[in-house]
């Protein structure tokens, strides 16, 4: 979150929705000049109640996106539908592999090469909606769980801000499943890991 505040776009206006009334996020949105809800899912009976709210709270502000960064919760289908095609997601691995928790542990495990991260539009399939734009990052031999962590983060706060701004420029189509960034250019540079000599 604080890397799209830093960014810094021509967006008329932007509110903070949080489900943790302590979440660091808050407080640095304050200090941004931002506007924030704090809205206590653990206030609610259940999760339909919360995201109900969650939607009426949202709604009040008529956003034309929804950016979910650091958003913990699985939203529920009806949820999901309600914002269809203007609520994006970053996700810590190169999906469809490792949607979920623990995607860099798993990423060890599996002994991958290249691992990354992935900012895509959400459904209610858990991390399986089109993607925007992906990084990648070669996974070294002493990489642990931190280290990799570490690294993709980097690449998190290159690429979230880079989709948002796409969005609101309006140089996203969606065709199917398949995403299109107008004026975009592709580099066919080949990631190697390791390095092939």
């Amino acid at each position: 979150m604080q890397a799209l505040l830093e960014a810094r776009h021509r967006i008329d206006r932007i509110t903070v929705v949080s489900n943790n009334p302590q979440a660091v996020g808050l407080e640095i949105a304050g200090k941004y000049g931002v506007k924030t809800v704090a809205l206590d899912h653990r206030s609610f009976p259940d999760r339909q109640s919360f995201d109900t709210a969650l939607a009426h709270t949202i709604d009040a502000y008529q956003p034309k996106l929804i950016a979910l960064a650091g958003f913990m919760r699985i939203l529920s289908d009806c949820f999901v539908q309600r914002y269809q095609n203007r609520m994006i997601n970053i996700h810590p691995s190169l999906l469809p592999a490792f949607p979920g928790l623990g995607t860099h542990a798993r990423a060890l495990q599996e002994g991958v090469k290249i691992h990354g991260c992935t900012v895509h539009f959400v459904t209610p399939q858990l991390d399986h909606g089109p993607i925007i734009v992906q990084a990648a990052i070669p996974v070294l031999p002493q990489d642990t769980e931190e280290t990799l962590a570490a690294r993709v983060l980097q690449q998190e706060h290159r690429i979230f801000p880079e989709a948002v701004r796409w969005f609101m420029e309006d140089r996203i189509k969606l065709i199917a499943n398949r995403v299109e960034i107008a004026d975009s250019c592709t580099d066919e540079t080949t990631l190697f890991s390791p390095g092939i000599s």
